[in-house]
């Protein structure tokens, strides 16, 4: 998977609002880390001979446009990120840098909008018949609870957030009343609709996507919920995945590659190829799946443009496959440059 890129001008694109919700000290996701990633990638880059301008970008979109007119880099290399609950600025953004004519990393605008709601993105795998969590309900008010007949347990979660935002101890229900409880936390706090699933029993595995044209599945990464006491439910909740003092994240662990029978790790990377491509996906992704009662693959989530830091999931995915994160950068930029054939370049800005 070896390539040469000529030396490019990039523009290292993050979101620096400080509009979200306070860090917490022990939070690994907090704007001071992402800022220490955007350092490191920045110098990565800049090992392979690019030029890179660290771009952030809070809440004047115009001065960004003017800012990127005047810089005409080659490549715009998109780490933007939402912080607030519910905000589909991630989508705006990257609809923006296309509109004004310049190649970007990671997948377009109508992909990130699209997996930004669980519960649209989980009905158009359904539609196209890939397997997703059995009873997934959108509820828009505590009054929806009672329309449905329920099978227990369920999964309960903010429908528009990611990153394990809003999945806690509690997010897994096993009666309508605990049901009518989180609905009422989540539309309270997020200020969205609540999904409800079915909870599935079975093995869970992380499976990165690297590519444009030829995109390839990376080793699967399997999610260990095995040392976690049973008073804590097996999921990648915000603890497990942030909060570096907690049980969750002390307790769950990933095992790259993951040891997985081949008729059944084929299936699983079918699965979620198909449904990367599904949700126009492009350059690289994770599809995030789980396996039923009955040892089917079923589809959690796809996230569109996963955190690329190194060391850790995609990076680690790849690294299982020999590919180094210098290289990784450089093939998420090579399918940048590639572009979608049915992305057409019309700049209108």
């Amino acid at each position: 998977m070896g390539m040469r890129i000529k030396p490019l001008h990039i523009v290292l694109l993050y979101n620096a609002s400080i509009l979200g919700a306070p860090d917490q000290p022990d939070d690994t996701s907090s704007t001071d880390e992402l800022r220490r990633m955007i350092r490191r990638m920045a110098r990565v880059l800049r090992g392979l001979n690019h030029r890179v301008t660290i771009m952030p970008l809070a809440q004047d979109l115009l001065a960004f446009q003017h800012r990127l007119r005047h810089l005409r880099p080659d490549v715009v290399f998109n780490q933007y990120d939402d912080v607030v609950h519910g905000a589909l600025y991630e989508m705006r953004v990257a609809a923006l840098v296309r509109m004004l004519g310049y190649p970007m990393t990671g997948s377009p605008a109508l992909a990130l909008g699209l997996t930004r709601s669980k519960y649209m993105t989980a009905s158009l795998l359904h539609g196209v018949g890939i397997l997703i969590p059995p009873k997934t309900e959108l509820l828009e008010q505590i009054g929806d609870v009672d329309r449905y007949a329920w099978q227990f347990p369920l999964i309960v979660q903010a429908s528009q957030e990611h990153a394990g935002i809003g999945l806690e101890r509690d997010s897994v229900v096993y009666s309508k009343k605990a049901l009518r409880h989180k609905v009422r936390h989540i539309l309270k706090t997020y200020l969205q609709p609540a999904l409800a699933q079915r909870f599935l029993p079975g093995r869970e595995f992380n499976v990165g996507i690297l590519g444009g044209r030829k995109p390839c599945v990376l080793p699967l990464a399997e999610v260990n919920y095995s040392e976690l006491p049973s008073d804590i439910p097996p999921i990648m909740s915000y603890a497990a995945k942030w909060l570096e003092n907690t049980v969750e994240y002390k307790k769950t662990s990933v095992i790259c590659p993951a040891l997985v029978e081949p008729e059944l790790a084929r299936e699983i990377g079918r699965t979620a190829l198909r449904s990367f491509r599904a949700v126009s996906g492009w350059g690289y992704g994770r599809v995030d799946i789980r396996l039923d009662a009955s040892g089917q693959p079923r589809v959690l989530e796809v996230n569109c443009n996963p955190s690329l830091e190194e060391g850790v999931a995609l990076a680690r995915s790849a690294q299982a496959a020999g590919i180094q994160y210098p290289q990784l950068l450089q093939m998420v930029i090579k399918a940048a440059l590639e572009h979608s054939p049915f992305d057409v370049e019309v700049p209108m800005l």
